[in-house]
């Protein structure tokens, strides 16, 4: 049984300057598109960060600050992106943790309204380490018989993990082949900012996990702490963070509670 999609559902990497999702940027984005018909559309954009690539990271991806000097800013090519992806559910190896949430840092930087709400996300990772816990490279020989060539390439590594989800899905019975439990499935913990710095808890609350606070609800912070709600707006969390925290609090300031 394939996958059952009601929708289209994009696969993405990119590589980056760095692991820091609010200080690094994108040099490269990659995105592949599997229609419910069964095509597939493929879209690659090398990136200007704006801010110089390490070497350790050029080590890693192979592009330098010299093969990007020329290309648009992120800014420049936001609106683009959006539009491919929008109506679209997601999938990446490791995105719930890291492209998600690098990727609306940087829609946010450049004022388009990333909402993760509309979106249903599909980590292929977490799926590979749920069954068998081991790496993209290992995943593609172990599910595809397939040697990963040009490792670290968008592309390539995007490819690689479209190609491991549609394996999975014939390996294994008990996975069902639609988004909706995909993305549940592939969920460590249910992230309210994709950066997991807010949760739900058991009873669907809003809840920090992180600090002194940590396992405590936003709403009893708020109104226990509610200094504590600026100095987090000013702290060096991600933007996407500050979005949710303020939509929640307006949302409970508009409410009357």
């Amino acid at each position: 049984m394939g996958l059952q999609l009601h929708r289209p559902l994009c696969f993405f990497d990119l590589e980056t300057t760095g692991i820091n999702v609010v200080k690094d940027r994108i040099v490269e984005i990659a995105i592949l598109k599997l229609l419910p018909n069964g095509n597939k559309e493929g879209k690659t954009w090398l990136v200007n960060p704006g801010i110089p690539i390490p070497k350790q990271a050029s080590d890693v991806h192979g592009i330098t600050d010299e093969q990007v000097a020329d290309k648009p800013l992120f800014a420049q090519l936001a609106s683009e992106i959006h539009n491919f992806i929008k109506e679209c559910d997601l999938a990446g190896f490791n995105s719930d943790r890291f492209d998600i949430p690098l990727l609306a840092e940087e829609f946010l930087r450049a004022e388009v309204d990333f909402d993760l709400n509309r979106h249903k996300t599909v980590d292929v990772q977490t799926i590979f380490h749920k069954m068998e816990k081991r790496t993209l490279t290992a995943a593609l020989k172990f599910y595809c018989q397939k040697e990963l060539v040009n490792a670290h390439t968008a592309m390539a590594d995007t490819e690689a993990t479209c190609d491991v989800l549609l394996a999975q899905i014939d390996r294994y019975e008990e996975l069902e082949p639609t988004v909706a439990y995909l993305s549940e499935f592939s969920s460590y913990k249910r992230s309210v900012d994709v950066a997991g710095f807010i949760v739900l808890n058991e009873n669907d609350e809003p809840t920090f996990s992180f600090g002194k606070h940590k396992g405590k609800t936003v709403d009893e912070i708020l109104e226990k702490e509610p200094g504590y709600f600026g100095w987090l707006l000013n702290a060096d969390f991600p933007l996407y963070t500050k979005k949710v925290l303020t939509a929640h609090r307006l949302q409970k300031l508009n409410s009357g509670n």
